[in-house]
């Protein structure tokens, strides 16, 4: 096979493969219930060519009718078991409230809704008790619950044989009683719709709600929440409590519904829910849980052992086949967990074909010839910032930077010895701009695009979302790594964010894929709206204006060339390559003081990693087969900036040809005949006297002209 055409088959393959989207979806929280929920369609197949009228309305609504009122006893499990626990006793418990509340309605003559509550009172008292044995005193959970298992039971039989007599000889007259065992709504049981309320109230609760946070987090590591500051004794207490009290609804929805209470009521009932529980998915170590999974479970439960119990397969052999389940939803949940992360990480790295055209060459006589024009930078700051991705000035002359720590560092004119941190974001500060208001517009790393107010310091959010692609897998709607940005005159933020698939700890990885994984989006502050403008960008990182108000250079680091894209006026929408053939990775662009533009290049390219970007299947298996140490990288230990004109023609270019003083350049200002330095692997600031240059030249907007 020829060379072109292998190529054209890589571009092709690579390009289509679902390779990408494959690994997308097993980095998602939601595939874990992607297992249970082919269980369940396998299930429902199989017993849909064996039991007759298995799909009717009738066996679907008597389903759904049972799913309403087991489902709270394994909601309740899976409280539990998220916190870390196990409850072998939902079964005495709800067999105590079913007892209980036909007692109170019967023979108390009690009002339904009295009843009721002192039932669920009940249940939640029970509960408490293991909570108290557990969450406080530190009693096994397995044992615990064993125990009051055991000791629950016995009172439930003697109970249950002195009240026996009296609730089943005499009716109760209660619409409420009624409506809740026999009424329906839209056609299905009462029962259904409450569970589904509850489900959804507790899908919130885990997700949205502090209080989920907690349990989930008591659930992943009791001591790093204890370290964290929870109380986490009152926390897996508390789920006791919950468990209790689902049972004790449970058992109020069956009781509406028989209206009579047996010996075998609740027996055997733990073995069930725990099934239920494992096999939709919840971890018994704890920290992983979802209302999903548990409605998934419950349903598969149901199907299964009343649709044997419909083929007339003996109680044995059902309690043999359950406790197959959960021996086998164990196994699989434990080599699951095991080596999903292992899979995500060999699948999520997709490869893509990029050929790059032949670098510029930097031989002597060239405007890339390497020199030492950098080697007698002024070092501002040395050792006492860390990451200075970009750096800026104010009206004042005053110099501003990033660190890694999260802090927005000033420097105060003129001889910027003396520092102070200006704002604390959080994250990792990149590119930074003043607007027409002085206000200090800043791209953070895996937040979004933020602006530190200057009359007060205070630290305001922009944006960190945009709209979300309609052909994705990934939610591309978060900000994961905002990182330069310019202002048109009319006020509109155009930005870059150089990947949509890492976080900023990650983003050489990006290199390895050479995918359009990167885009411009515009926040317009006028409608408040922020919109991706371009997409499939290859890790675009600088972006400045031009000048006439209708477009904007940008640089694709991987790709090592930098654009131009008009944004308004009639070459609206186009996109016009400007230099394609860098002999390094540029990073921030800004104007220069003569119209040119200083580019920044953090690296320089090697013929192995270009011939790489040719072989995705060579850096698939490197992936694959190689600790992430041990991978490929771009060379970003090389200092150089460049200036060109608008038309891509290379003037000039300064080198750091010992890599002393800034061996990694991620950005450049010029400042009144200076040329400051910024670097993200750097620990401080350069500044370099620039001969002939304009020494009026600022850019801040508030400045005098």
């Amino acid at each position: 096979m020829s060379t072109d055409s292998s190529g054209t088959f890589n571009r092709f393959f690579y390009k289509y493969w679902p390779g990408r989207a494959v690994g997308e979806l097993l980095s998602k929280n939601w595939m874990e219930t992607a297992v249970p929920l082919l269980v369940l369609v396998l299930v429902v197949s199989v017993f849909a060519s064996l039991v007759d009228n298995f799909l009717s309305f009738t066996t679907i609504s008597g389903f759904l009718r049972e799913g309403g009122e087991i489902g709270f006893i394994v909601l309740g499990e899976a409280v539990v078991l998220i916190v870390g626990g196990i409850d072998l006793s939902v079964g005495s418990i709800y067999a105590i409230c079913n007892v209980l509340v036909l007692y109170l309605i019967h023979v108390q003559a009690w009002s339904a809704p009295s009843a009721i509550l002192a039932t669920l009172l009940v249940g939640a008292a029970l509960g408490g008790i293991n909570g108290v044995l557990i969450g406080y005193l530190k009693l096994r959970a397995f044992l615990t619950t064993m125990v009051t298992l055991i000791v629950l039971r016995a009172i439930y039989n003697l109970i249950q044989f002195k009240w026996a007599v009296g609730i089943a000889s005499t009716i109760p007259e209660s619409d409420i009683w009624d409506f809740l065992g026999s009424g329906k709504l839209i056609s299905l049981p009462i029962s259904t719709w409450i569970f589904a309320l509850v489900a959804i109230g507790f899908h919130m609760f885990l997700t949205r709600m502090r209080g989920g946070w907690r349990l989930l987090a008591v659930g992943g590591s009791r001591r790093s929440a204890y370290n964290s500051g929870l109380p986490v004794n009152r926390i897996a207490a508390l789920a006791y409590v919950a468990s209790g009290m689902l049972a004790g609804v449970a058992a109020v929805l069956f009781a509406a519904r028989v209206d009579s209470s047996s010996a075998d009521t609740g027996l055997g009932l733990e073995i069930v829910v725990l099934a239920a529980a494992l096999l939709g998915g919840i971890r018994l170590g704890g920290g992983k849980g979802s209302a999903m999974k548990v409605v998934l479970g419950t349903l598969i439960i149901l199907i299964v052992t009343n649709s044997l119990r419909g083929l007339a397969v003996q109680a044995g052999f059902i309690r043999i086949l359950l406790g197959a389940i959960m021996i086998l939803a164990v196994t699989l949940d434990i080599r699951w967990f095991k080596n999903r992360g292992k899979a995500i990480r060999e699948m999520y790295v997709s490869p893509g074909y990029l050929p790059m055209p032949t670098a510029a060459s930097i031989a002597e006589g060239t405007p890339f010839a390497v020199n030492n024009k950098l080697g007698s930078t002024e070092l501002i700051g040395l050792a006492r910032v860390e990451s200075p991705e970009d750096v800026i000035l104010d009206a004042d002359d005053h110099l501003y930077c990033g660190t890694r720590h999260g802090d927005i560092v000033k420097f105060y004119a003129p001889d910027y010895q003396q520092m102070e941190v200006y704002a604390h974001i959080g994250g990792q500060p990149l590119g930074m701009a003043f607007d027409a208001a002085g206000d200090l517009c800043v791209c953070v790393g895996g937040m979004g695009l933020y602006k530190v107010r200057h009359v007060d310091r205070v630290v305001e959010k922009i944006t960190d979302t945009t709209n979300r692609s309609w052909n994705t897998v990934n939610d591309d709607s978060r900000l994961r790594l905002a990182d330069d940005l310019d202002i048109a005159p009319d006020g509109r933020i155009y930005f870059s964010e150089a990947t949509i698939r890492y976080e900023m700890s990650e983003w050489p990885i990006d290199s390895l894929e050479a995918r359009g994984n990167g885009r411009i989006i515009c926040y317009d502050p006028k409608t408040d709206k922020t919109q991706t403008v371009l997409k499939n960008l290859v890790f675009p990182n600088g972006v400045c204006m031009v000048g006439d108000g209708e477009s904007l250079l940008f640089a694709e680091s991987w790709a090592c060339r930098i654009s131009r894209y008009w944004f308004d006026g009639p070459k609206k929408g186009q996109v016009t390559v400007v230099i394609p053939d860098l002999p390094g990775y540029p990073d921030n662009i800004n104007r220069a003081s003569d119209g040119n533009f200083w580019i920044a290049l953090m690296g320089m390219r090697s013929p192995s990693f270009d011939l790489a970007m040719r072989w995705p299947g060579f850096r698939g298996r490197m992936v694959k087969r190689l600790g992430q140490d041990e991978w490929m990288s771009p060379n970003i230990n090389v200092g150089c900036v460049i200036k060109c004109d608008l038309s891509g023609v290379v003037l000039e270019s300064y080198w750091d040809k010992g890599g002393e003083n800034h061996p990694m350049i991620t950005s450049m200002r010029e400042h009144k005949g200076y040329l400051y330095l910024g670097g993200i692997s750097n620990n401080r600031i350069g500044r370099l006297r620039l001969e002939g240059a304009d020494p009026h030249f600022v850019q801040h907007p508030l400045s005098p002209r």
